[in-house]
């Protein structure tokens, strides 16, 4: 009972940072765009996000070996509120490099504060599952990302709707008022000792000497991600704004519409998969396949608007199939790096694992700006499919993949 308790103070952290996460996301893309700023200047305001993500993913993760799982999950809470009033705090008679190299500033703690959130959680999920009930973690791995990704999808409506009524400055406050709510929350009703404390104290260097088996998962996951986000970050939104003439709360919502299926698409990944695994949990080929199966999308849809002029229906529909497939590989990593993390230092291996991620983020963010600034969107969903191969290729099972996949069984709720 006790666990469960943990683990929705946990997740509810997590939701309520989600929130303004996506939220602030769509304020500085949608407000800076009106603003007229280049999708090459808005790929670099988010740049800094992710750099910072890439270091603070692995000392994080170290961190939490030495402190435990709560300070490093209310220190990404804290950060969070700082970096939404420092935006807020923003003079508005900055222009040019003034105003991109603030941005950039304010978006460096919102970076460290991410990862020092997602670490946290994730890592909290690990040490919350009994040991004799680790054949639900899958479940509860999809269950925790899936949701959180639906609340970021609401914090891309919230955002888009925020700058339509509230506005920018008022919007910021708001969002830094609900965090602070939940830190106050988790500050006061998490357990100290939340996350196993590793007893002999990693150094920093030893976070890097991964398995096999994580390395290779981290590689895939590099990829993966940046084949998302070279042509979902900035490309996307960018062209319904201006190719497509949609208003903030319209390109808002079809993003949020986007990320909450996609969500839902995760929380629901174990019984999706249910007839294809049979019973048994997932592995890397399983990786492989469904990373494979992108590029079934991707290739028609490069075609489609690179030659064909395709209409908005092609592109919506496009947006639904690849969401549906890569939300699915999505869950199945996620499972993966925690039945590969061994329990006591389950921080350390997430933080390496989830640096991968951010800077396979950062890698698809600069593409997505340049792409669309030099080709428009089929330049972005070109350099999407070649990031896709390399994430199948990636994705090659290894002997301790196939011997530790195969050892956590049982199924589950």
């Amino acid at each position: 009972m006790k666990s469960s308790s943990n683990y929705a103070l946990v997740s509810l952290a997590y939701w309520a940072f989600m929130l303004t996460d996506g939220a602030l996301r769509m304020l500085i893309l949608l407000y800076f765009h009106q603003q007229g700023y280049s999708a090459l200047n808005l790929a670099m305001m988010f740049l800094i996000y992710e750099i910072f993500g890439v270091i603070t993913n692995l000392t994080s993760g170290w961190l939490s070996t030495h402190v435990g799982l709560k300070p490093t999950l209310i220190t990404g809470l804290a950060l969070q509120i700082i970096a939404l009033l420092m935006l807020s705090s923003m003079d508005s008679s900055w222009t040019g490099l003034a105003a991109v190299a603030f941005i950039m500033g304010s978006q460096s703690l919102a970076g460290i504060a991410k990862d020092f959130t997602k670490m946290s959680a994730k890592s909290a999920l690990k040490t919350l599952v009994p040991d004799d009930k680790q054949g639900a973690l899958f479940w509860w791995t999809a269950l925790l990302t899936g949701t959180k990704n639906a609340i970021k999808g609401g914090g891309f409506f919230l955002g888009g709707y925020i700058l339509d009524t509230i506005g920018y400055q008022v919007g910021l406050w708001a969002l830094a008022a609900l965090l602070g709510f939940s830190l106050i929350i988790s500050l006061l009703l998490l357990p100290n000792n939340l996350g196993n404390l590793k007893k002999s104290k990693l150094r920093l260097k030893q976070t890097l000497s991964q398995s096999p088996a994580i390395n290779r998962l981290s590689l895939a996951r590099f990829f993966l991600f940046a084949s998302r986000d070279v042509w979902f970050v900035i490309a996307v939104p960018v062209f319904l704004a201006a190719e497509l003439e949609w208003g903030f709360t319209a390109v808002g919502g079809f993003l949020s519409a986007w990320i909450i299926a996609y969500g839902l698409i995760q929380s629901l990944a174990p019984a999706l998969l249910s007839l294809w695994l049979r019973k048994r949990q997932p592995c890397m080929n399983d990786a492989r396949i469904l990373a494979a199966s992108l590029i079934i999308v991707l290739a028609p849809l490069f075609f489609s608007m690179h030659w064909g002029n395709a209409d908005v229906l092609v592109l919506m529909i496009g947006l639904g199939v690849f969401g549906v497939l890569f939300a699915l590989n999505s869950a199945v990593h996620s499972y993966l790096i925690l039945a590969f993390a061994p329990k006591d230092s389950v921080g350390a291996s997430v933080g390496f694992y989830y640096m991968a991620n951010a800077g396979g983020r950062l890698i698809g963010t600069l593409l997505s700006g340049l792409c669309y600034t030099y080709g428009g969107l089929s330049a972005s969903l070109c350099a999407a499919i070649f990031l896709t191969v390399a994430a199948a290729l990636a994705s090659r099972e290894t002997n301790q993949t196939e011997s530790k996949s195969h050892s956590i069984s049982g199924h589950s709720a």
